[in-house]
């Protein structure tokens, strides 16, 4: 099938209760995922306390592109290309850092400003003023256009042209808004590197994974289950450790899990963890609480710690866990291939014993020698290989399916429903097409 410049065929691969296995395994899909999707939506590119000071960069992805997340001399976050207009070198290496006042690309010496635009080229006599004027080069380093600082939470969209910030996140943004005000002085940072880990597998089965709450008491039953066993074996002489109370909720019941909720938002987000979650019954932290109420008064604190989101999907490929401050980006390399970045926040002016709980779930749950972790990878990588059965042609996403449900928006509903897998790929196929152009 060729689907370049075919926005029908396209569409095609999404039906109300199936989609096609295309969407996971063919190459030519992958490559207008980044072209078009990844172009087309807002997507998360890093933290603003990761570049505090001016000259301060981060190098990461978006999709397919390298880029440059870096602040500006009047503090102001930019995004650029990283991609030297003279012969193509990606001006910033691999990282962080501070570059000071300018970029300086490591091949011939152009430099540029931190907003991109150039400032100097060494032998500048050796080019034609009214020629080089009329060169791309001239115009220096691309700039991301679309660039939004929420909160610190810096996103941007590649496309010029398209749906705004707030009509594309809308309701979703609270997750947000919730995971800031759990820190005393409403305020995050990043606490150290990701922890990376790579997946041989389709980086839309990670996103799905976020809200399928059907698979924990089954895949998760040999690791944490088995964790849970040894302490319960052990006579649970003294408090449960921090270990256990983390691992344990991943094998709870399917009532558990009907009864937690999930919200289905617009264009794609969603999160699990409407009425209760597995973050939910955490032991409270010395001081924590008191910090809270100083800082916003019962009835606020009261109001804010008692929203335990589980997993907020953020289309396309970022999930948000506001109760225990980590956030996870998925990124695709390969239409067989994800990086799985897991970021850690502190919450300022919180207990320190908070950040220790935060990092021993993020090593112990998302981190590549995690044995909740390698439960989910050996799924995918196992429907990676069985997506390449000519046995069957689609993948299924009925459960709790309601023909309704397409006209009504930002729902709570049952647990274990995939309405929100089914609402991913409705927004998957919208921003798939929304500049594609048809052949002629």
């Amino acid at each position: 099938m060729n689907y370049r410049n075919n926005p029908q065929a396209v569409q095609a691969l999404i039906r109300p209760t199936e989609v096609h296995k295309d969407i996971f395994v063919d190459d030519e899909i992958f490559e207008l995922e980044m072209e078009h999707l990844f172009a087309n939506t807002w997507v998360y590119v890093g933290h603003g306390s990761q570049i505090p000071n001016p000259g301060d960069f981060y190098t990461t992805t978006v999709g397919d592109q390298p880029v440059i997340m870096v602040r500006d001399a009047d503090n102001t976050v930019k995004v650029l290309h990283n991609r030297c207009p003279h012969k193509g070198v990606e001006v910033a290496p691999e990282g962080c850092g501070n570059t000071g006042k300018f970029f300086r690309c490591p091949y011939h010496a152009w430099t540029f400003r931190l907003n991109g635009s150039l400032l100097a080229l060494p032998l500048k006599r050796g080019y034609d003023p009214e020629v080089f004027n009329e060169c791309e080069a001239s115009h220096g380093m691309a700039a991301v256009e679309n660039v939004r600082d929420y909160h610190d939470f810096i996103f941007c969209r590649l496309n010029p042209e398209g749906q705004g910030f707030e009509e594309f996140f809308g309701e979703s943004l609270t997750t947000i808004d919730n995971m800031i005000a759990r820190s005393p002085q409403g305020k995050l940072e990043i606490a150290g590197k990701p922890l990376r880990y790579m997946h041989d597998c389709n980086w839309k089965m990670l996103v799905d994974n976020q809200t399928d709450t059907c698979h924990p008491m089954v895949a998760h039953e040999s690791s944490a289950g088995t964790a849970v066993h040894v302490w319960e074996e052990s006579g649970k002489v003294g408090p449960t450790p921090m270990a256990v109370e983390q691992f344990a909720p991943f094998i709870s019941s399917y009532d558990f899990f009907e009864g937690m909720g999930i919200r289905v938002w617009e264009n794609g987000h969603g999160h699990t963890g409407v009425n209760n979650s597995i973050h939910a019954a955490y032991s409270p932290i010395p001081g924590y609480m008191e910090a809270m109420h100083a800082a916003y008064g019962e009835e606020r604190t009261k109001e804010i710690l008692g929203d335990v989101r589980h997993n907020t999907t953020y289309w396309p490929n970022i999930m948000v866990k506001g109760p225990i401050q980590t956030l996870r980006i998925f990124k695709p390399l390969a239409a067989n291939k994800t990086l799985v970045e897991s970021w850690a926040f502190k919450l300022v002016g919180a207990p320190d014993k908070l950040l220790e709980r935060t990092l021993m779930y993020n090593r112990l749950i998302n981190s590549p020698t995690s044995i909740v972790g390698h439960d989910d990878l050996e799924v995918y990588e196992r429907a990676q290989v069985g997506l390449a059965s000519r046995g069957r042609e689609w993948v299924n996403v009925a459960r709790l399916y309601d023909p309704t449900e397409s006209q009504r928006k930002n729902e709570a509903t049952n647990g274990t429903t995939e309405w929100q897998m089914r609402n991913q790929y409705q927004a998957w196929a919208r921003y798939m097409t929304a500049s594609m152009t048809e052949a002629v």
